[in-house]
């Protein structure tokens, strides 16, 4: 049995780190940034935090914002056609995992172009070339999309997201620093902690976990439960340690995978609109439940990564209980709702279809059915 890892060439972390964009981008010779970003963040000028550092350097750029928060095939195919036009040879992607993933599919339509129908990206492409060189730049502390080889887009057309899975998509250098997220809002800082905190709990359970990824995936909790709530107060401890916590937690489950919590949560971010990490911590408490009985004594470390005390002394259905309730109580303190009121009864067939067919289903410990999963989806209706 062999193990893979990828992890990016380059990362820098810590106050002020973006500054090393134009180290890199001048050792690197490159001639002109495609600069991928959000419009809410160029409006609050976020994305000038880094442009100011292109201009002082004297570094060229175009910027491309044609990007949705649950960005669309649409989105990539315009950013296609807009870096072809552009003369850049590089991208920085600055944001979310709406602009990294957007990011990731237009480098690698531009270094496969046999890949140019969206759709054929899907699950794990047969690309031949790594992706046009990406820097990118978080300035949510949750996705961890600068360290992971995975990209979603929304069919908007079919109501789905589709996950990509291509090592070619990993950014070169990932730049996080805890400055670039200290604007985020306390909805959003908390909705991105949580989906790190999914990040951490699924890919420490997955069926792919070892113990090279274990030893991240713990650690990520550790640093999440106790950063979290801090950081959605905006104390700039809790914002530095979101910021390594998230990226840790990428570096796991990037090389093992997730489980169902994420399957659901990309059906109802595309059915609904649900913002992932929302929906990620909505169904994180409910599927841990699902999964106790086949994840050994693993709750027990991540009740004791939670700072739950005497874990030692308890039974292992008092641990698995107390490791579900510091997850449920986690999201309770950072104000995550517990249902979704646009869910009906006549929803819940093709919720469940699309959940299982997603492409982190496999990675679940327990199988789901269709039922299992109406009974999950169930659990969040407003009744």
């Amino acid at each position: 049995m062999s193990y893979r890892f990828n992890l990016n060439e380059t990362s820098y972390h810590g106050s002020g780190a973006i500054k090393e964009i134009a180290t890199e981008a001048k050792g690197r010779h490159f001639k002109k940034a495609f600069v991928c970003s959000d419009p809410d963040l160029i409006k609050f000028n976020v994305t000038k935090k880094v442009l100011d550092v292109l201009d002082e350097a004297g570094l060229d750029y175009e910027i491309y914002s044609d990007i949705k928060a649950n960005p669309t095939i649409e989105n990539v195919q315009h950013g296609v056609e807009a870096f072809k036009k552009s003369g850049a040879d590089y991208i920085i992607a600055i944001g979310g995992g709406s602009s990294m993933d957007t990011a990731k599919a237009i480098g690698i339509i531009i270094a496969n172009p046999e890949f140019e129908d969206v759709r054929s990206l899907e699950g794990t492409a047969a690309t031949q070339n790594p992706c046009v060189p990406i820097i990118a730049v978080p300035t949510t502390a949750g996705t961890a999309a600068e360290v992971t080889i995975n990209y979603v887009i929304t069919d908007v057309q079919k109501k789905r997201k589709f996950v990509c899975v291509d090592p070619h998509d990993m950014p070169i250098v990932a730049v996080v620093d805890p400055d670039m997220m200290s604007s985020m809002p306390r909805g959003l800082t908390a909705a991105t902690g949580m989906d790190a905190l999914t990040h951490a709990i699924e890919g420490y359970t997955t069926k792919g976990a070892w113990e090279m990824s274990d030893m991240f995936h713990l650690k990520a909790i550790e640093i999440i439960s106790r950063s979290l709530r801090a950081a959605v107060a905006n104390e700039k401890e809790g914002r530095e340690g979101m910021a390594l916590g998230q990226y840790i937690a990428g570096m796991g489950f990037s090389n093992v995978g997730l489980g169902i919590a994420h399957s659901m949560a990309h059906t109802l971010g595309a059915v609904y609109d649900t913002p992932h990490g929302v929906a990620c911590a909505m169904m994180l408490p409910i599927v841990m439940e699902f999964n106790q009985e086949t994840t050994g004594e693993k709750y027990r470390e991540i009740a004791r990564a939670m700072g739950v005390r005497n874990v030692d002394s308890m039974s292992q259905e008092e641990y698995r209980k107390a490791a579900i309730d510091a997850v449920r109580k986690l999201g309770q303190d950072v104000g995550i709702p517990e249902t979704i009121e646009a869910i009906k009864e006549d929803d819940l067939q093709f919720l469940a279809e699309s959940a299982a067919a997603d492409a982190c289903a496999p990675g679940n410990p327990r199988e789901a059915s269709i039922d299992d999963f109406k009974a999950m989806f169930r659990r969040i209706m407003k009744h």
